[in-house]
């Protein structure tokens, strides 16, 4: 699933996906980022990226991650910071993490399809939140 991952921020972002994959098995082996309840939340700070990116992907077939809670992941959300980024990043991951944790909102992105859909519940309330 990490391969997959960096191959997709190469056709994304233009980051190169061997040095993404890297950069993501770097950080698991420092502690799974299988946050539990089909959720995955990979993460890493890369070189040349400016700002905070973010990918989300859905996996038809839910893969061992490690997981606290020991449950196969489906729902992916990996972000990339740039190395300098200290409280960008935690603040992106806490966003995501805060998304991720409601159930209702699991249960929406597990129920579509539609790209646009699964956008509008991953953005949904984005500026009260940010308020």
């Amino acid at each position: 699933m990490l391969q997959d991952l960096a191959e997709m921020a190469e056709t994304v972002y233009g980051l190169p996906a061997a040095t993404a994959y890297k950069a993501l098995m770097d950080r698991e082996a420092l502690g799974p980022t299988g946050v539990g309840r089909g959720v995955a939340i990979p993460h890493a700070r890369f070189p040349g990226v400016e700002r905070v990116i973010g990918m989300f992907t859905r996996l038809e077939k839910p893969v061992d991650f490690e997981s606290i809670d020991r449950q196969p992941v489906d729902l992916v959300f990996a972000l990339f910071a740039p190395e300098s980024a200290g409280a960008e990043h935690l603040k992106a991951l806490a966003r995501v993490s805060r998304t991720l944790r409601s159930e209702a909102v699991c249960a929406k992105l597990r129920s579509t399809f539609d790209p646009s859909a699964i956008y509008a519940i991953l953005t949904d309330g984005k500026a009260e939140r940010a308020a």
